[in-house]
């Protein structure tokens, strides 16, 4: 054996979930040697059991003599078995930085403010670093009060740790100082749905009340793939590339999707790009549709429904209210006297009449299901329109019976959840320390660079994902909160998720905002420094997941559940410290580091969790700390739990839905009597335009409207199949794959935008040009993909890649929320509109990217790996 083969073999091997969120994904087998990590794997289960001792833990789907099983060598994530180059990635945030020309003390003269994301950053001490925290919580908290400390990500967007992770830890802090301002996660991956489907079917499809309560609510989110998989006979996929998704946390959907198509199921995908679900699978269909136009597609379908009769009069008699209303709207008998004709969807959408007539007709001939992820037109503006209108298809025809079901998210979890009840987080009591208490003033994230550039916010409904009951989105909500409550202005920021400028919605404004003097501190806990890291003035390194000892399940979309309590498969890389514990540095600092841990060890915790959790009655700690891991058994009659709606379809009323009817609502009297005024979501869904702010329009993004003349083209942006968000865009094996860079004539690998060939050749760009995408809101610079995989009058760009600012306005890393809308889905529905809206290409010009050379040299210069992007050494001085 060489030398350098033997450095090969390990010395340690852990098994751990990694996905992009708080939750674990398909676990991966970690080998490092002397402390540094070798390789990430597939796991095989067959390694540390035999399938004889897996024989209680293991499902299996059996349908016309196929069978489904998990895979022996499991089927992580492409992110998990790439994570090696995310902990040594040039980018990493090692020791603590501090912005080269702020100063504490918030003098604006001293803050430099608008240089946030121009200046460079320097390397100082941990002592440094928590001597400036605390003098500038105390200062802030002493001037202001407490709430002027807005706390950001507290949510799941987070690496796959539970004790150790971000997502709390400072408000867990700010709890024992006095409290803080709460920044509110939106309901991101469900807009559409929450939006506007709630109002349909309550709780309903998605997440919600039915996922601890169906015997209250009438759904269960339990095996709806294994309804769909025994009685459907058409899928139809809808706003969602569930090849994408797959990166989140497993390859499970793409390996499902393979068995359908092994099984002969007819499955449709409507999508404004051939997307990456259309051509992996042989017996998926393609039908192109222009962004955000899903809604005239859907009415157009009903009105075959209803005028061929082919829809279930019975159901919707008995399960339904409201569906008068919505009939005479698609028939024309509505205020506008306009019939929802095939012929009328046709040039709104683009899809021709007699798709759209035989795809109506295919789906109400079938047993139809409908496949929808977290992207598309439900994340578009007005997204509450096609939430709606999907969902009224679904309602139509019989929603509940066996194969007509609504597969998302946790309703695509085989009857694990329960069956083996672990998921996500299966050791939520490791969280108690956290404490989230409720607060009494809070700004959704969509509202931040708004409240800040304001000084005032006013909005509806507390955005808090989906786990709310309609109700709470009529409620008012403003900000600063009353005076007598303690509502103040926010002057220092504190970030555990930096990602919000290209992640969420207006990126530039949210770039104005920070650069804003009222922002006097700004504190980001990263492990990478990109996005927002970029903007702050103190940078904190963070450990990876791989790097702590802690607790770690499987989440939602793995093909089998498992829990883990790795050790740690690496050395700490520099100076990093988890967000649990430099929440407890600074808390030592105040006296209060024992109301946080409560006087328990991290191993005392850990401990803690397990003992507390669904699986303490199968699994000892002691047990499952020497094997790293532990797969629960299922219940062996899981597959006679009751799937998704069936509980409602078959007895309404024993088991009614929590809408105030207990029935589908087609026509919501709670919005009409909450919102009467409101145009932009009446009711019932309608098809709207839109149109000018001056006019009382959030939105005019379509191409009917007077903003098209400007900007004729829509911008179809999804979640990328080569990174998720942000995270693994600087992983050097995706940007070698040509659909995941463009390398410019400059030798930069810019972010990809598709045109159609028609489009790019009336503006002259050909491939590999560097492409302007613009608006009135900004510039961001990519690299010309052309393809017939577009149709005309529209682009795509995956959003989620790291900024690269080169002026205000103007970023050359392409991230497409940068240009997206900063306003909500609608007025009183503060989600956010980050796809379907309007811009325009044009060829960088050399003469102009000269220009731009001369007149911001800085950005040009910055040090740039054409492997991994923009690093560490391009913002720190020295590098180091």
């Amino acid at each position: 054996m060489t030398e350098n083969a033997s450095q090969l073999i390990p010395d340690k091997t852990v098994y751990r979930g990694i996905a992009c969120g708080g939750t674990g994904g398909d676990p991966v087998a970690i080998d490092s040697k002397d402390g540094k990590l070798i390789r990430f794997r597939p796991m095989r289960w067959d390694s540390e059991y035999s399938l004889d001792e897996l024989k209680d833990s293991w499902w299996e789907i059996e349908v016309d003599g196929k069978k489904l099983t998990p895979p022996i060598k499991d089927i992580p994530n492409y992110f998990a078995l790439a994570y090696k180059t995310r902990v040594y990635s040039k980018n990493r945030v090692k020791y603590p930085l501090k912005r080269v020309d702020w100063e504490p003390g918030g003098d604006p003269a001293r803050i430099n403010a608008q240089n946030r994301g121009i200046s460079k950053f320097q390397r100082i001490s941990w002592d440094e670093a928590l001597d400036i925290i605390e003098s500038e919580l105390r200062r802030v908290i002493d001037s202001y009060g407490p709430f002027t400390v807005l706390c950001i990500g507290e949510d799941g967007h987070r690496e796959s740790k539970d004790l150790h992770s971000g997502g709390g830890m400072h408000s867990t802090l700010m709890n024992q100082l006095g409290g803080y301002t709460r920044e509110t996660r939106t309901p991101d991956s469900v807009e559409g749905w929450y939006w506007g489907a709630k109002h349909f079917w309550g709780a309903g499809c998605n997440h919600g009340l039915g996922m601890v309560a169906p015997q209250e609510t009438g759904f269960n989110p339990w095996n709806v793939t294994l309804d769909v998989t025994r009685y459907a006979s058409f899928i139809v996929f809808q706003a969602g590339d569930l090849e994408l998704t797959q990166n989140y946390a497993s390859q499970w959907f793409s390996y499902l999707l393979r068995y359908w198509e092994e099984l002969g199921k007819d499955m449709v995908i409507v999508d404004p790009f051939c997307n990456y679900t259309a051509v992996c699978h042989e017996n998926m269909k393609w039908i192109p549709i222009l962004p955000n136009t899903d809604a005239a597609l859907d009415f157009a379908m009903m009105y075959v429904w209803i005028t061929e009769g082919t829809y279930d009069k019975e159901y919707v008699d008995t399960h339904s209210v409201g569906f008068d209303k919505v009939k005479a709207y698609i028939l024309g008998e509505g205020d506008d006297g306009i019939a929802k004709t095939p012929q009328w969807a046709a040039p709104l959408c683009g899809v021709p009449a007699w798709t759209i007539k035989a795809f109506a007709r295919k789906w109400a001939k079938q047993v139809t299901a409908l496949a929808n992820y977290s992207s598309g037109s439900v994340k578009g503006p007005y997204s509450h329109e096609p939430g709606r209108t999907a969902a009224y298809k679904l309602g139509m025809q019989g929603l509940g019976k066996p194969g007509v079901q609504h597969f998302y998210m946790n309703a695509a979890d085989l009857g694990k959840w329960q069956a083996a009840r672990t998921t996500t987080a299966p050791f939520m009591m490791s969280n108690k320390c956290r404490m989230f208490i409720p607060v009494p003033q809070t700004l959704p994230r969509t509202g931040v660079a708004q409240a800040i550039q304001g000084g005032e916010l006013k909005w509806w409904g507390s955005p808090a994902i989906v786990y709310v009951e309609n109700a709470e989105q009529f409620k008012e909500y403003n900000y600063p909160a009353p005076a007598d409550a303690g509502g103040t202005k926010c002057h220092l920021l504190w970030s555990e998720k930096p990602c919000n400028m290209n992640c969420w919605n207006g990126g530039f404004n949210f770039q104005d905002a920070i650069r804003s003097p009222e922002v006097e501190c700004f504190i980001t806990n990263h492990q990478w420094l990109e996005n927002d890291s970029l903007f702050a003035d103190l940078v904190l390194p963070v450990t990876t997941c791989v790097e702590e000892r802690d607790t770690v399940g499987g989440s939602s979309i793995v093909d089998i559940k498992f829990a883990g309590l790795p050790d740690r498969a690496c050395d700490i890389i520099g100076e990093s410290k988890s967000d649990y514990q430099i929440a407890l540095e600074v808390a030592k600092r105040f006296g209060v580091d024992e109301n946080i841990n409560l006087g328990m060890s991290e191993e005392e915790w850990l401990q803690y969790a397990v003992e507390n959790s669904a699986i303490a009655a199968e699994v000892t700690y002691e047990d499952l700390s020497k094997k790293g891991y532990y797969v629960p058994k299922i219940d062996p009659n899981w597959q006679e739990m009751t799937p998704g709606m069936r509980n409602f379809y078959e007895n309404p009323e024993q088991f009614p839905l929590d809408t105030p009817t207990g029935k589908l609502e087609f026509w919501s009297d709670a919005l009409a009597e909450n919102f009467p005024d409101d145009p932009e979501r009446l009711p019932m869904a309608t098809w709207i335009i839109g149109g000018p702010a001056s006019e009382g329009w959030t939105h005019d993004e379509t191409p009917f409207g007077e903003k098209a003349k400007t900007y004729p083209l829509l911008l179809d942006a999804n979640p990328a199949r080569f990174r998720v968000h942000v995270q693994g865009d600087d992983i050097p094996w995706f940007r070698e794959i040509q659909t995941a860079k463009v390398k410019g004539p400059d030798g930069y690998l810019y972010e990809p935008v598709w045109l159609a060939p028609e489009d790019a050749a009336a503006r002259g760009i050909k491939a590999g040009d560097i492409v302007k995408v613009f608006n009135n809101r900004g510039i961001i610079l990519t690299g010309a993909i052309i393809s017939e995989r577009i149709i005309p009058g529209m682009v795509m760009i995956n959003k989620g890649s790291r900024v690269d600012p080169i002026a205000p306005g103007i970023d050359r890393g392409g991230a497409a929320n940068l240009i997206s809308p900063k306003d909500p889905v609608s007025k009183h529905c503060w989600g956010f509109a980050v796809t379907g809206y309007l811009v325009d290409c044009a060829k960088l010009e050399q003469a102009e990217y000269d220009e731009w050379k001369q007149k911001y040299p800085e950005a040009f210069a910055r040090d740039y790996d054409p492997a991994i992007g923009i690093n560490y050494a391009s913002w720190v001085e020295g590098g180091e």
